[in-house]
């Protein structure tokens, strides 16, 4: 037994010491790139940045009949989507098709329109930048001079960079580049299928991120939306990081005299210079940089652990219909007209169904939202959606009984909101929400957002396991510390710090060690 005690510690001793080497150069990485993303996330577009870059849509400039605008599509009935909005000045409905693939009509000819040109990209760019007037047509081989001179310079066509990896874009690539000559010398990317603003970077923004989230995910290394490749080697780079700190924590306290310090006094066998001072940050900072890297190891879901076991929920049951068969027979003029007389200055209309019954769902500049319905033959113009029509359609989310229903006023432990800098910042999150609890294997929970009827967020079992292991672990996330965030922040600054004098010391003995070897 004492051969097999002894074995394991000199392992435990070789692997933090030769993992260690290459492990402190990424751990060191980590916790640089960790402070910067405090403060600066990678580049998203929120959708209160989205829609008040949009001209207002009025009843008089305003439009033809949804009808019409189907007739371009193969399958109308499939329509999975019909979203109403101008880009750049010129309202278009944005049909989403069975595949996902986007149909764009004129709202004003009812002209499908055609596909998406350097011209119509650098107009919607300059739309979004405030340089409306600016933007007259380029229809001649100097283009992009012109719009240079107008305060954009189009640049190329991508499929993919190093700030449009969301999955979310797929359906929009590839896309149009422009760099917009504003304050913010911000990048604009226009999607080649429906000629929309899809995401805008600022030249601060961008430059930070190479030392913030692009360095923290190590997308250097991605190629693709869904890389498997990347994917695979975050998770072996994030296994040796766990393997490492855990080898160095048994270490470190193995070689800590608790009973009686050794013969020069201290309770470190190191009496000075780096190895003593890695030993007592080792010590110090051992808890958090284990559990940093863990929980990032984690965040990349490893074998699946923490997807669903079971159906997830019937978002098609619980529309009851798609806008394409179902529709509210009420006209956009109409509807514009109605939200007008409210005072809401739509930016956006969406046509939706929810267990059957066709509604609208109109957006203004700051992501605020109205909702008209047909209630006893009448259109109404309502904030919410009644609780009585969300408790009859929730059965419909899942095959199996509800353990309560209940309408949630302040933010739970699941669902909450985060700030912008954060992965989580584009997500709505309004309040109240309605959260229903379902009895299947998963034990599933569902939130739905009575201002849109949407499900705004769905969780098993194990992805609330994964919640704790991850954001928890990683972002300190409950209420009370984003509540004190200043608190929070400068914790962490400190927490990385420490992180980075460890990472720090074991760079440079690591070194010291590969130069007395290959000497």
């Amino acid at each position: 037994m004492a051969s097999i005690w002894t074995r394991f510690k000199r392992l435990a001793y070789l692997v933090h010491r030769w993992t260690g080497i290459a492990a402190c150069v990424l751990m060191a990485v980590w916790f640089v790139s960790g402070v910067v993303m405090l403060f600066v996330g990678y580049p998203k577009l929120l959708p209160a940045e989205r829609l008040g870059a949009l001209p207002p849509l009025t009843a008089v400039s305003c439009c033809v009949p949804v009808d019409q605008a189907l007739q371009w599509a193969d399958k109308p009935d499939a329509i999975r989507s019909i979203r109403l909005a101008a880009e750049d000045g010129r309202p278009y409905y944005r049909l989403q098709q069975a595949d996902g693939r986007y149909l764009v009509v004129d709202a004003r000819t009812g002209d499908a329109r055609p596909p998406i040109t350097q011209h119509d990209a650098v107009s919607a760019a300059l739309w979004f930048a405030g340089h409306a007037a600016q933007a007259p047509a380029l229809q001649t081989a100097a283009a992009r001079t012109q719009a240079k001179s107008l305060g954009a310079v189009w640049l190329d066509v991508v499929q993919e960079d190093r700030w449009t990896h969301s999955g979310a874009l797929n359906a929009h690539r590839p896309l149009h580049r422009i760099d917009v000559n504003d304050p913010a010398h911000t990048r604009v990317y226009v999607s080649s299928s429906t000629g929309e603003v899809v995401m805008a970077a600022s030249r601060s923004e961008r430059m930070w991120n190479y030392v913030g989230a692009w360095l923290h995910w190590l997308y250097m290394f991605r190629n693709q939306p869904s890389d498997p490749v990347w994917t695979w080697l975050v998770i072996a780079l994030s296994g040796v990081g766990v393997v490492t700190a855990v080898s160095g924590t048994l270490v470190g306290l193995w070689r800590w005299r608790f009973s009686r310090p050794y013969k020069s006094g201290s309770r470190s066998p190191y009496r000075d210079g780096w190895m003593r001072w890695h030993h007592l940050a080792g010590l110090i900072f051992a808890g958090i940089t284990c559990t940093w890297i863990f929980s990032g190891l984690m965040s990349m879901n490893p074998l699946g652990v923490f997807n669903p076991h079971t159906a997830r929920p019937n978002l098609q049951a619980w529309q009851g219909g798609t806008p394409g068969l179902t529709r509210l027979p009420l006209q956009a003029p109409q509807a514009l007209a109605m939200l007008a007389q409210r005072g809401f200055d739509a930016r956006q209309l969406e046509w939706r169904v929810l267990n059957g019954q066709p509604y609208l769902l109109a957006r203004d500049g700051n992501n605020r939202t109205r909702l008209i319905l047909r209630e006893h033959s009448h259109y109404v113009v309502r904030d919410q959606w009644p609780q009585t029509s969300l408790s009859v359609a929730a059965p419909k989310l899942m095959n199996a009984s509800i353990v309560s229903m209940q309408s949630i006023t302040r933010y739970d432990t699941y669902y909450f909101h985060r700030a912008p800098a954060s992965m989580y910042g584009a997500s709505e999150r309004r309040l109240p929400i309605l959260r229903i609890k379902f009895d299947d294997p998963d034990a599933t929970w569902v939130y739905i957002d009575p201002y849109t009827g949407e499900m705004e967020q769905s969780l098993s079992r194990a992805q609330r396991t994964g919640r704790w292991l991850f954001n928890f672990l990683h972002s300190w996330d409950l209420a009370p510390f984003l509540k004190a965030w200043v608190l929070r922040d400068v914790v962490l600054i400190l927490l990385s710090v420490g992180g980075l004098v460890l990472s720090a010391t074991g760079i440079w003995i690591g070194y010291l060690r590969l130069r007395r070897k290959l000497a």
